[in-house]
């Protein structure tokens, strides 16, 4: 009688904590009911798919459960809250589902009052949306960005390939030029960094991002992370006077560090 809900974002995995969920409901049982809402043919999982599955495996029949009278909204806003709380999700995943809650707030807002403005706008929305996990709902917009990554692209998101600050910008070039940057990175087995992707976002608002461009950009030589390396201030400060200038840390600082690379060359001679 128990049915996911089609639009879940996040799939459901066969993985280590699946399997330790399973032992631990064979051995205690379910311990928190599951949260559900009538469907047209028994009832829709809103919290508990995995408690689910879990208990089919087990081969029980039954599961303790929670009913309640939920719209569509309502039921995407609860369901979005309990899998971003307990469920280990992906980039891709959660991107998803911040869109889910953020649409589903906004239409909310929409119908509490039809004769005004809508109670809640996109940037309210967005910041409702990362209430829930801390995040502000600038970074709620950003990470919604990804929706608009072709799948292959998500993936690599996904895997770690590309990183979230500059697959956000990568989400800006139309759907074509997103699948010639795919092709181009599986040529070269090279991935765009952020000022790649802010390069290639600006060259496609310009209309004149070609595959030919792309593999350009993709091809320069990218600075070493070393060459990107800073001190912060307030660390330096505790090993230097109270007096002493930026300019007179930083000559003392290399006046230092020839010290020990001469150590190093006279302790080589030696041995």
């Amino acid at each position: 009688m128990l049915h996911p809900c089609p639009a879940h974002p996040v799939k459901l995995r066969d993985d280590n904590a699946m399997r330790e969920l399973i032992e631990s409901v064979r051995t205690r049982g379910i311990i928190h009911p599951i949260i559900v809402r009538p469907a047209e043919y028994g009832y829709e999982i809103i919290d508990g798919r995995r408690r689910v599955k879990a208990c089919t495996v087990a081969g029980m029949e039954t599961v303790p459960a929670i009913v309640r009278e939920l719209d569509d909204d309502q039921a995407i806003i609860d369901l979005i809250d309990s899998c971003i709380q307990r469920e280990e999700i992906l980039p891709s995943e959660r991107a998803a589902a911040y869109r889910l809650k953020l649409e589903a707030i906004k239409r909310q807002g929409a119908r509490h009052d039809l004769t005004s403005r809508q109670v809640v706008g996109k940037s309210e929305a967005a910041d409702i949306v990362g209430a829930e996990t801390g995040e502000s709902g600038r970074q709620v917009q950003r990470i919604i960005r990804l929706t608009e990554l072709v799948p292959d692209l998500q993936q690599m998101v996904d895997d770690g390939r590309i990183a979230m600050t500059p697959a956000v910008e990568l989400s800006y070039l139309k759907p074509e030029e997103q699948s010639m940057l795919v092709e181009t990175i599986d040529c070269e087995q090279a991935t765009p960094s952020l000022s790649q992707a802010q390069r290639m976002k600006k060259l496609s608002q310009d209309g004149i991002l070609s595959d030919d461009i792309i593999l350009e950009i993709l091809c320069e030589v990218k600075k070493p992370a070393w060459d990107r390396i800073t001190l912060k201030g307030n660390k330096l400060r505790q090993y230097f006077p109270a007096n002493y200038t930026p300019l007179q840390i930083e000559t003392t600082i290399y006046r230092i560090l020839e010290a020990w690379q001469k150590q190093k060359k006279n302790a080589k001679k030696d041995a």
